[in-house]
């Protein structure tokens, strides 16, 4: 529908300049001010020339019918002006050539390379991977995908970055926990729960025992600096979560 649309726009372009020949509107604004009708019995496209009026300096209603006179395309069946609008009715062929063309096609229907030699970063949603993933990251995860997806339909080199977890102190107080009152075990059958449970008595601990704050900190600092023991703890522990979670998916 976007290159019928486009070709109208341009068949409305030509038909504005033959009758406005001192206009200098192009096809791409034209493209910008279609309308789809709220009623089929409409047409297919409408433009308002309302829009068209502080330029033209003519009422809308004589850019309507200017311009209709002037209209003709292989792609346009009828035109109509109606009260400042511009209503226009496609050719059925095109319609029919169109649906031909996604048939022949398929799943490279509306593929491009418009993007080419462009890229696009994209950020996710990034979900702390100590919580669980909730309603909040949905839909930055979603739409972020969508959109990478539809770059790359369009030829970008698309890079979409998720980065997994805030890193920060929470994690020193996560290995804390673990280590303190957690077990492969437990972790590995609740999941992220396990890890989310170990971080909440972490705080109420802390509560009357600020020293675990002091040891949460010294905790993520070996992991800044690449402690492996505390590294393995994190590839692990998810590992045990990941496992959790698809036992769960898989019941």
């Amino acid at each position: 529908m976007e290159n019928i649309k486009n070709t109208v726009a341009g068949a409305i372009a030509s038909a504005v300049g033959a009758a406005f020949p001192d206009a200098a509107v192009t096809a791409d604004e034209i493209s910008a001010l279609l309308e789809y009708p709220p009623d089929d019995a409409m047409g297919d496209v409408a433009l308002p020339c309302f829009k068209l009026s502080k330029i033209l300096r003519k009422p809308p209603a004589a850019i309507a019918a200017s311009v209709a006179a002037s209209l003709s395309s292989p792609t346009i069946s009828s035109v109509e002006a109606v009260n400042g609008y511009l209503n226009v009715k496609i050719n059925d062929a095109v319609y029919i050539s169109a649906v031909g063309d996604a048939l022949e096609k398929g799943d490279d229907y509306g593929k491009n390379d418009t993007g080419r030699g462009r890229t696009l970063v994209i950020d996710y949603s990034s979900p702390n991977v100590a919580k669980p993933f909730h309603i909040g990251h949905l839909g930055s995860t979603v739409i972020g995908h969508s959109i990478k997806m539809l770059h790359a339909f369009s030829g970008w080199n698309c890079v979409g970055v998720n980065h997994l977890g805030d890193w920060g102190t929470q994690f020193g107080k996560m290995i804390t926990a673990y280590r303190l009152w957690g077990n492969p075990e437990t972790v590995e059958t609740e999941g992220i729960d396990g890890l989310v449970s170990l971080y909440v008595r972490f705080h109420k601990e802390a509560e009357t025992d600020p020293s675990l704050n002091d040891r949460a900190r010294e905790e993520f600092t070996k992991l800044e600096h690449g402690d492996e023991a505390n590294r393995e703890f994190l590839y692990r522990s998810h590992a045990e979560t990941g496992r959790a979670s698809q036992r769960k998916r898989a019941s």
